[in-house]
């Protein structure tokens, strides 16, 4: 695993992203409880876990990056699946002002993410045969890492920041990782 870490361009940079978006992920699902279970919205934690249903709707719409990645247009997907997690947090960020903006920027995350994380597995497995079990372990490394950084960041901004340190926060980090996409396509430009 080591040496697939040190070596393998394609897994270290679809591997950032991965920690990105799954940073961006973790961001908004560990604030959303604070944000639901104030006024004006007072929800249950139930009512709050239904909103984890409606990003079924964006993982369902992601599923065709992975035909576009395998056609060769995986760069291209995550570009607009990175661009697609900016507007999210804008729509987001309207949320205090209308539970529809909440609904709506669910979906539009959920798709960015899980489309850039189908073209991501497409793309590594494509130029890594015969190492898949190690691959992945090396990829959910870097979800592992994300998510975890990203929670410990969320819960301290939002008692700083509230909703709207949440969404600087999650659109900063959505912005990176396209910066990031951007200065390393041309390393993985064949794929």
């Amino acid at each position: 695993m080591f040496t697939l870490l040190k070596n393998d361009r394609v897994l270290q940079i679809r591997g950032m992203l991965a920690l990105f978006i799954f940073a961006v992920l973790s961001i908004f699902w560990s604030a959303l409880v604070f944000l639901l279970t104030s006024p004006p919205y007072s929800f249950s934690h139930t009512t709050i876990g239904t909103f984890g249903l409606v990003g079924v709707v964006g993982a369902l719409a992601a599923a065709r990056a992975g035909v576009l990645a395998d056609k060769g247009l995986g760069q291209w997907t995550t570009g607009l699946s990175l661009a697609l997690l900016i507007l999210a947090w804008l729509m987001l960020a309207l949320t205090p002002w209308s539970i529809l903006w909440l609904v709506l920027g669910v979906v539009v995350l959920d798709l960015g993410a899980q489309a850039i994380h189908v073209t991501n597995q497409s793309m590594i497995f494509s130029t890594s045969t015969g190492a898949h079990s190690r691959v992945v372990g090396c990829y959910m490394l870097f979800y592992a890492v994300g998510s975890g950084l990203a929670a410990l960041a969320s819960t301290t901004l939002y008692t700083l920041y509230g909703w709207t340190g949440i969404c600087a926060l999650g659109a900063s980090v959505s912005l990176a990782a396209l910066v990031f996409w951007r200065l390393t396509l041309k390393a993985t430009q064949s794929t």
